[in-house]
Formats: structure tokens, C-alpha cells, sequence
């Protein structure tokens, strides 16, 4: 006898309903039959072609209906997922960044922002304090001349290396050559900070343009000149301290800032390709020594803190955030991104759950219906209170990773699918030809210093492009095939 949901069995129950002259509506009703017979019955249809040749030439014409209807009703049982919205802002981010590119050939600059300007009423509204606290630390109004234009910056600024490394994503996502030849131009810019000692932030400007250049296109230079960029963020980490100097201007002894967590991808990264654990080990103590101070107990954290020689705490502010006890949006932003990728490179699993912890805060705190922070998370909920979607792509990108090491990693996964779907739309995604040749729009850099306030950042564009590949990494989507 044949085994249930064998070709033999299925085959016997469709000549049945079509040899005993039944309605084809039957077929169309044995919903479990449409279901399961489809695919093995084309596997089959040599054989029930011989048996057709029993039937009269009406039960034939049936014959060929079923198969239509079978075809049809297979259809409809695999839906497929729609993911134009990640084809849309692949195609916005390729346009724009080329246009981006030839507006900026030949200056030996990389571009930044869209300069904008402020009104200090607006600002104490969002600060919710007098200008007299902070208008000393604000930046010069650009002239009616710059406003609107574009903000380039040199190789030597702490966020040159997201330009080229938006070109490298866009290029890896597309298959694009146009844009591998304009980010091979654009990262070469960054070639003499191999020598540059006077930041933190050269992970920022290495890694993500060096650093992708290396996984798409590697050479022995690459690999040189970011060990050398390494060995020179390795000389700014005080072994009392056990921490990496961040800033050296203001009245800090030794400010350390949250961003700096971003910076040690390029050790992590030097540490492997050269076998020098070296590196690896000035990360992890950073790490630790910031995981120790710069979070509150609700897991929020400040800006920055600044230590004593012998290591104690010297002050802890937020220099970019409402107040020094708020939450700045981009600064939570850094901190889930940055344990996560701690884990990755230890599998230290209290780097995991420290991850998790902010992330989790993360959630709780956002509340506006599209996953956009504010730019700060304790800023006046209001109509003109800006949104920063350069928080929001940190933190996409930060939890997609966050998601495949947790065994309840969906959530996470879910809510970064959320913030980039809001990116991906009209609300935050450029027309291309328009925003100076950046993909998104609605970013804040600085507010309490009137710097970049709702305008595109190479940053935002640079964490949205990061997010979209490793979310087409884990769903196994192709650009191509969308």
C-alpha cells in the first residue's frame, strides 16, 4: 500500500476526483491537497500524464486546470517578504554618495555636514537653562553665505574616516565599481593620519575607512597603516589609569569619553592580523575601567569623565547632552554598540551583559512612535525638540550584532529592523539630488554648543549603511535579488 503523502498516494487521490467526474471546485476545496501536492506533482507528472491517457478528452482539459489551480495555490502559501524599503535606501545611498563625492573631488577634503545655524531662545528651551550657563562654549554662527552648504573636513577631523567608509559599504551592498573607485580616492586622503597622535578618535577615522578598504581590498599598505594608527592610540592609554586619553584640550585632567568604546575595534582588529595581543589587552582594560565609571545605575551613562593621576574620579559630566545628568541619545548609542563588540572579540560574558542591560534601558527610554530618539532622552518632548537619527543608526547596527549572541535576541533584532524601516523612509531618507548629497536627514551633533542641529552627519550615513549590511547578512539578502 502507498505510504501517506507519498507521489503515489497523492497522484491516486487527484485521478480519483477527476476520473469520478466530481466539479473542479472540489480540487480547489481538498485545501490540504493543494497544499502538499504541488510540488510533488510536478516531480511526478510523467505519471499522471500516463494516466490521463484513461480519460476522456474533458477529463484531460480537467487534468491541465488542476494543474494551474495546483500552481496558483502553491504561489500563495510562500509569500515573499518585502524588502524594497532596503532596496530604496541602497539606491538612495549610491546616488547620493556619488554626487557627494564629485562635489568634493579636487578640495583634499571629505564632506561632513550641512552647516546650520541656531537661535538661542530654541536652545534654552531644549536645555531648559539660561544662556548664561552655556554660551561661552557655543560655536560661531555660520554666515548667510554657508548656511545651507556643505561642511568639509580634513583628513585630520574625527569623523573623515566615514565618508570613505560609506563608499566601501555602498559599494560591498551594490556591486557598484563607480563607488569602490571613489572610495579607493577618498581613503588614500586619510593616508597621513598613520601619523597623527593627537586624538583618540583615530579609530573612528581608520577603522571604518582602512579598515573596510582591508576587507574589500587588501594590500600590504593598508595593513601598515593601521598598525602604525594602532601603535598610536596604543601610546594615548595610561597604564595607571588603565584608560585611553581622549580630548586634549579643555580644563580635564584626563577626560575619557564614551565614544572612545568605538575606537577599539581598530585594536581588536591589529590584534588579530598581527598576533600581538598587545593591543587587544590596552582595549580590554579601557573597556573595563569605563564599564566601572562612566554608568549609573540605570545603566545610562555620561559623556565624559575625567580621572586623577593615581586613577580615582576627578568629575563626571555630559559635555554634549542636556544636562551633566541626562542621557545623550548618541552617547547610549556608543555604549550598547561598543560592549557588544567587546564580547564579540573576548567572549567575555560580562561584556555581554553589561550589552544587554543597555540595550534593554535603550527600549525602555525611546518612546517616540518610530524608534528615532530624541536627541537627548531626558529633552523636552515637544514639536520642535530634535530627532538624531545618528543615535538611532548606532544603536540599529549595535543591536542587530546584539541579537545573534542572546538566546531572546528577536527583540532586538525586531526593534533595529523598526529604527531602519523609519530610516528607510521618506522622514529621514534624502531625495536623491537633494541634502548636499547625504542619505539621511535629521541629525544632531552638538547642541548645547549650537553645532550641526537637525542636518545630515557622515556618521549617521556611515552606522545606516553598517546596519543595513549586517541586517542583509542575517535575513540572507542579496541587493540583486530584491
Amino acid at each position: 500500500m502507498p505510504q501517506k503523502g507519498t507521489l503515489e498516494n497523492i497522484d491516486t487521490k487527484l485521478y480519483r476526483i477527476i476520473s469520478t467526474n466530481r466539479q473542479i471546485d472540489d480540487l480547489f476545496n481538498n485545501t490540504n491537497l493543494l497544499i502538499v501536492c504541488f510540488p510533488i506533482y510536478l516531480q511526478g507528472y510523467k505519471k499522471l500524464l500516463k494516466q490521463s491517457l484513461k480519460m476522456n478528452y474533458m477529463k484531460k482539459k480537467l487534468v491541465l486546470f488542476a494543474s494551474v489551480a495546483l500552481a496558483f495555490a502553491s504561489c500563495q502559501t510562500t509569500p515573499k517578504e518585502d524588502y524594497s524599503w532596503i532596496k530604496k535606501g541602497l539606491d538612495v545611498a549610491s546616488s547620493q554618495l556619488q554626487i557627494a563625492a564629485k562635489q568634493a573631488d579636487g578640495t583634499g577634503q571629505l564632506p561632513r555636514s550641512i552647516r546650520t545655524g541656531y537661535d538661542m531662545n530654541f536652545l534654552c528651551r531644549q536645555l531648559e537653562r539660561d544662556s548664561l550657563t552655556f554660551k561661552d562654549s557655543l560655536r560661531a554662527q555660520p554666515t548667510a553665505e554657508q548656511l545651507g552648504q556643505v561642511r568639509l573636513c580634513t583628513p585630520f577631523d574625527w569623523t573623515s574616516g566615514f565618508f570613505p567608509g560609506s563608499l566601501w559599504y555602498a559599494y560591498e551592498l551594490t556591486g557598484n565599481d563607480a563607488l569602490k573607485a571613489e572610495a579607493i580616492k577618498y581613503t588614500n586622503l586619510l593616508n597621513p593620519v598613520r601619523y597623527y597622535k593627537g586624538t583618540h578618535d583615530l579609530g573612528f577615522m581608520i577603522n571604518c575607512s582602512y579598515g573596510n578598504a582591508e576587507r574589500l581590498s587588501p594590500n600590504d599598505t593598508i595593513a601598515a597603516v593601521m598598525k602604525e594608527t594602532a601603535d598610536n592610540l596604543c601610546g594615548r592609554f595610561n597604564p595607571s589609569i588603565k584608560a585611553i586619553r581622549s580630548w586634549d584640550f579643555g580644563t580635564w585632567n584626563f577626560p575619557v569619553i564614551i565614544d572612545n568604546m568605538m575606537n577599539l575595534d581598530l585594536l581588536f582588529n591589529v590584534s588579530k592580523a598581527t598576533g600581538n595581543n598587545s593591543y587587544k589587552d590596552v582595549a580590554v582594560k579601557h573597556a573595563i575601567t569605563t564599564m566601572n565609571n562612566h554608568f549609573r545605575p540605570d545603566h545610562t551613562c555620561w559623556h565624559v569623565v575625567s580621572y586623577n593621576n593615581d586613577g580615582t574620579v576627578e568629575r563626571k559630566q555630559t559635555h554634549q547632552g542636556k544636562n551633566d545628568d541626562s542621557s545623550w541619545a548618541r552617547g547610549q548609542a556608543w555604549a550598547v554598540y561598543g560592549y557588544t563588540a567587546c564580547f564579540r572579540e573576548t567572549n567575555d560574558s560580562t561584556f555581554l551583559k553589561f550589552a544587554v542591560e543597555i540595550a534593554d534601558m535603550i527600549m525602555n527610554r525611546v518612546k517616540t512612535e518610530d524608534a528615532i530618539p530624541y536627541w537627548d532622552y531626558d529633552a523636552p518632548v515637544t514639536p520642535e525638540t530634535p530627532r538624531d537619527a545618528s543615535a538611532a543608526a548606532v544603536t540599529a547596527s549595535g543591536l542587530i550584532e546584539l541579537s545573534t549572541m542572546v538566546p531572546d535576541g528577536k527583540k532586538y533584532l525586531d526593534y533595529a529592523e523598526k529604527i531602519l524601516k523609519s530610516l528607510s523612509s521618506e522622514a529621514y531618507l534624502a531625495k536623491v539630488g537633494e541634502n548636499q548629497g547625504f542619505i539621511l536627514m535629521h541629525s544632531v551633533g552638538s547642541l548645547p554648543n549650537g553645532s550641526e542641529i537637525d542636518t545630515p552627519l557622515n556618521y549617521a550615513d556611515y552606522y545606516y549603511l553598517e546596519a543595513l549590511k549586517r541586517y542583509m547578512d542575517l535575513k540572507g539578502i542579496n541587493y540583486k535579488n530584491i
